[in-house]
């Protein structure tokens, strides 16, 4: 069955971000979920099944957002070097945009169980495909080594902006994480490059 969607749901989400944001996971009701959105509790059940569905669903949206914008804006970008570096950009600046959600992401995603974890990671494919079809379009191009296990590559890609990014939140966000988009994209490019 189809998950329902409007103007609820979303109110929903957003404010599940600041709850979760604010208080935990673990710390985080559905009644203060429900209070935040300005709706009823068993209004929650209508759209979501558990607390665990309402964590996924708010991942699911903010990432293919995320993801779709992306791909609309790497499609306009020939440059190999340029993509890379616009992906970086649009990750921190998401972040910036909405710490709320960059806490929920780096630090409440974390603590999830097994189960949790396998349906976050399953979201996350489409970001990885991202990753994936800049490494392969590099590769194709010759700019990166023809050699490249581009399954390493996406986890030094991620991984490293992933780092800086919840290294900024560890910090309480006290310097400007956008500025940082340049220099890791340099270093990851001379570690990609072929010459």
């Amino acid at each position: 069955m189809a998950k329902k969607r409007g103007q609820k749901y979303d109110q929903i989400i957003e404010a599940a971000v600041k709850v979760i944001a604010e208080n935990g996971y673990h710390n985080s009701q559905v009644s203060k979920i429900a209070r935040e959105a300005g709706v009823a509790d068993g209004t929650i059940y209508l759209y979501f099944k558990n607390k665990e569905d309402i964590l996924i669903s708010l991942f699911e949206k903010k990432m293919g957002h995320f993801v779709q914008n992306s791909k609309e804006r790497l499609s306009e970008e020939t440059s190999i070097e340029k993509k890379l570096l616009l992906l970086i950009e649009m990750h921190l600046k998401q972040f910036v945009a909405d710490y709320d959600l960059a806490i929920v992401t780096q630090l409440e995603l974390r603590q999830s169980n097994i189960v949790l974890r396998y349906r976050i990671n399953e979201i996350l494919k489409g970001y990885l495909d991202l990753i994936d079809s800049i490494l392969a379009e590099g590769v194709e191009a010759g700019y990166f080594h023809q050699d490249l296990d581009r399954r390493i590559a996406r986890q030094v890609i991620f991984g490293a902006i992933d780092e800086v990014v919840t290294n900024w939140v560890m910090k309480d966000h006290k310097y400007d994480l956008v500025s940082l988009a340049v220099p890791v994209h340099k270093m990851l490019l001379n570690g990609l490059k072929t010459n």
